[in-house]
């Protein structure tokens, strides 16, 4: 027999497995932020110090990132540097956004699958959390940007897959100031968030009712809509 002594972990060690294995479940996507240490103590029922070891391991680890004053921030899986790459060529060459959606039609339409075969309950009250607030809006006429953007992100979460999360986040970043320019510029009547409207719930409906093919279906519809839509955006542009 050739048994190894057990060893006990240490305190900071079990912390930062526990920060880990929610990060790895998707329980937090990129850019969002743990809870502030103090509460994070409170949670572990262990002092402040062992938590800020725990997070520093984290952070060397690549998993977070914490700023001075802004607390500890959840990092992309499949970021390879501190700035983006990918979101400065699309502010220089804009037509290269095209190629994102164009990827974005191909991942998307098989996250809405994967969505609709392993949403939990709770993702499908996120999703309708989020089409009602878009209902809300459009009484209100006004946009629904942010939840438009929110919306496929809790998608890709719905999935259960950590590294479709990561990479949806990651491209969503690359893509937001270019995504910005385009609402303002091309979503300007209430005909066109109707339509916008229209084609988010026709995915959650779909994931909601398990059908997989309806909801990759009605995703690629929707990718389809905004690829011609940036197109005639960024023609506009070109001089």
């Amino acid at each position: 027999m050739n048994f190894k002594p057990i060893k006990p972990k240490k305190v900071s060690t079990q912390i930062a497995e526990q920060i880990r294995s929610s990060i790895l479940a998707g329980e937090f996507a990129p850019g969002d932020k743990l809870p502030p240490e103090r509460e994070l103590a409170e949670m572990f029922g262990v002092s402040r110090p062992s938590v800020r070891e725990a997070l520093n391991a984290l952070a060397s680890s690549g998993l977070v990132m914490s700023y001075q004053g802004g607390g500890t921030v959840v990092r992309s899986l499949v970021e390879t540097s501190a700035t983006n790459p990918l979101s400065e060529l699309i502010r220089i060459q804009q037509d290269r956004a095209l190629d994102v959606i164009e990827v974005r039609k191909c991942m998307e339409s098989w996250t809405a699958w994967y969505a609709a075969e392993r949403a939990l309950p709770d993702d499908i009250s996120r999703m309708e959390e989020i089409i009602s607030g878009m209902e809300h809006n459009l009484e209100k006429r006004v946009p629904s940007e942010d939840l438009d953007a929110n919306l496929h992100i809790v998608i890709a979460r719905a999935t259960h897959n950590i590294v479709w999360l990561h990479l949806m986040q990651s491209l969503f970043d690359a893509m937001k100031e270019f995504q910005q320019s385009v609402w303002r510029a091309v979503y300007l009547t209430q005909e066109d968030h109707q339509l916008l409207y229209g084609h988010h719930r026709a995915i959650v409906e779909a994931i909601k009712a398990n059908d997989p093919a309806a909801a990759r279906d009605a995703m690629v519809h929707h990718l389809n809509f905004a690829e011609g839509r940036s197109s005639a955006y960024v023609m506009k542009k070109v001089p």
